[in-house]
């Protein structure tokens, strides 16, 4: 190869690199540009996050009292589960009422076992655990 033809060779490669460059800057032009709008984004969203107001300690006193109120309303509600369990009906079925019936000094009062057996003789053995059950729930034998 000649002198001459290296030195094209050279100018077009030079040239090359040249429009590369260019490139090259352009596209970091844009880069900055792009990072420069991401910056502003995130300085308005760190601006607006600095502009709320924080809970002020009167805020969480009212909450605090929220808590206590419904702590309070809790135990309350409790407290009326239990009773309505205490004050649950104490009837006495139909077939009992009719046993019982038989023997009319014992209503109202504490049933004698000797008493109650007598008077389950005739039923069978489920049906007297049955009663023996119900009155039990009703507070009526022990």
């Amino acid at each position: 190869m000649n002198e001459e033809t290296v030195m094209q060779q050279l100018m077009a490669t030079a040239e090359r690199l040249a429009t590369a460059a260019e490139s090259l800057d352009r596209v970091l032009g844009r880069l900055d540009a792009q990072q420069d709008a991401l910056n502003a984004k995130v300085d308005r969203i760190v601006a607006s996050v600095d502009e709320r107001p924080h809970y002020e300690p009167m805020e969480s006193e009212a909450a605090r009292q929220l808590q206590e109120r419904v702590a309070e309303l809790e135990k309350s509600n409790s407290d009326l589960k239990a009773q309505a369990a205490r004050m649950a009906r104490k009837t006495l079925p139909p077939m009992v009422s009719a046993i019982l019936a038989k023997n009319e000094d014992a209503i109202g009062e504490k049933i004698d076992k000797g008493v109650l057996d007598k008077t389950l003789q005739s039923l069978s053995v489920e049906q007297r655990i049955a009663v023996k059950a119900e009155l039990a729930r009703a507070g009526m034998i022990e």
